[in-house]
C-alpha cells in the first residue's frame, strides 16, 4: 500500500493567513503612531492566523502595548507647564503630538497668544502656510509683541520670502492711526 503525500497548502494561499498580516501591519502602523488601543485591538485580530512565528510576535507587540496602555495620563499644573511640554514635541519633530496638545489648549484657552504663537510655528514647520499666516495674525493682533519675536524666528524661515508674512511683521506705521480714524470717523 503506497502512501498517498497530499501537498501542504502554502500560508500564502491561504486568507486567514493574509487577512493576519493585514491586521498585523495595522497594528505597527497603529504603534509608530501612539495609538495603542487602537494597535492592540489589530494585533488581537493577527493572533487569529496560521502562521505561529506571526503570532508569536504580535504577541509581543501587544505587551508592548499593554506596558504603553499602563502609563499614567500626563497632567499639567498650568497651561504654560502644558505649552512648554507642546513646544518640546515641536522641536522633537513629533508634529502630529506637538498639534494635540496646541488644539487641547486652545479649545481651554482660544484666544491665547503665546498658544496661537505656537500653533502658527507648527503650521509653518509643518508646511501649513495659508494657517500659519491666518494664527500668526492672529496671536500679533492680541499681543502686537510678537511681532518682533516673529521676526527672528527660525520656525517661520519659510515664510521669510512671503510678502504677507513681511507685512505682518512689519506693517505700515501710519496705516494703523489711518484706521482708527477711519473708523472713528465711521462711527458718526
Amino acid at each position: 500500500m503506497a502512501l498517498k503525500i497530499v501537498p501542504k497548502k502554502k500560508t500564502e494561499e491561504d486568507p486567514r493567513h493574509a487577512q493576519a498580516v493585514q491586521a498585523y501591519e495595522a497594528g505597527l502602523r497603529a504603534m509608530q503612531e501612539h495609538k495603542f488601543e487602537k494597535a492592540k485591538a489589530s494585533l488581537q485580530k493577527a493572533l487569529a492566523g496560521p502562521d505561529k512565528s506571526l503570532v508569536d510576535r504580535a504577541q509581543v507587540h501587544i505587551l508592548a502595548c499593554d506596558r504603553q496602555l499602563e502609563k499614567p495620563a500626563l497632567h499639567f499644573k498650568t497651561s504654560e507647564e502644558h505649552f512648554d511640554f507642546a513646544i518640546s514635541l515641536m522641536n522633537n519633530s513629533d508634529f502630529e503630538s506637538a498639534n494635540e496638545h496646541l488644539e487641547k489648549l486652545l479649545k481651554q484657552e482660544p484666544k491665547c497668544d503665546y498658544v496661537l504663537y505656537g500653533m502658527a510655528a507648527l503650521h509653518c514647520l509643518t508646511g501649513r502656510v495659508e494657517d500659519s499666516l491666518k494664527t500668526l495674525s492672529e496671536a500679533v493682533q492680541i499681543n502686537p509683541a510678537l511681532r518682533f519675536q516673529a521676526r527672528n524666528d527660525a520656525d517661520f524661515q519659510q515664510l521669510a520670502e512671503d510678502p504677507r508674512f513681511t507685512e505682518l511683521l512689519y506693517p505700515d506705521p501710519g496705516g494703523e492711526e489711518e484706521e482708527a480714524s477711519q473708523e472713528e470717523a465711521s462711527a458718526y
